[in-house]
């Protein structure tokens, strides 16, 4: 097998953006996020979020792909939350995600990106986020009919 480091920066959120990721669970999730995917070989580098959304620094190695990496991660934390009850209405992520790949050199940037999401959205709201993200993505013209965050009858 070769030798592959792919950093990529991984958004998602709550399923109909509901906003459960508070003070007193969020960081428990992300702790918990970051230990199975270490039990599973895949290396978070950075995680945080908001109330409705996740904000995921990871690196893949040449045996992984992003599709798979985010089911792993996705629908595993989703089952956790919901055997340890941490929310009162059943918790799911929305199907959708969105990821780009980071350059080595922009690593810091992103770090610090991840780590200030609370202030960062005092002022900006996720939709304009993403807008921002992925402006320059050749997908962009796809992206509006993703309708990040609303329902799309499919949970993980």
């Amino acid at each position: 097998m070769g030798y592959v480091k792919i950093w990529i920066h991984a958004v998602w959120t709550i399923k109909n953006r509901k906003n459960y990721l508070n003070d007193d669970i969020r960081y428990n999730i992300f702790k918990h996020i970051k230990s199975y995917a270490e039990e599973k070989g895949i290396y978070i580098d950075f995680i945080n979020g908001y109330l409705d959304h996740v904000h995921c620094l990871l690196s893949l190695n040449a045996d992984q792909n992003i599709a798979d990496v985010m089911h792993l991660i996705k629908g595993e934390s989703s089952f956790w939350v919901n055997k340890n009850g941490l929310t009162e209405e059943r918790f799911t992520w929305q199907n959708d995600y969105y990821a780009a790949s980071i350059s080595k050199s922009h690593l810091e940037r992103v770090r610090n990106y991840i780590r200030n999401q609370e202030i960062h959205h005092s002022s900006q709201a996720l939709d304009d986020e993403v807008d921002e993200l992925f402006s320059d993505s050749p997908h962009q013209r796809h992206m509006p009919e993703l309708k990040f965050g609303e329902t799309d009858g499919k949970e993980q």
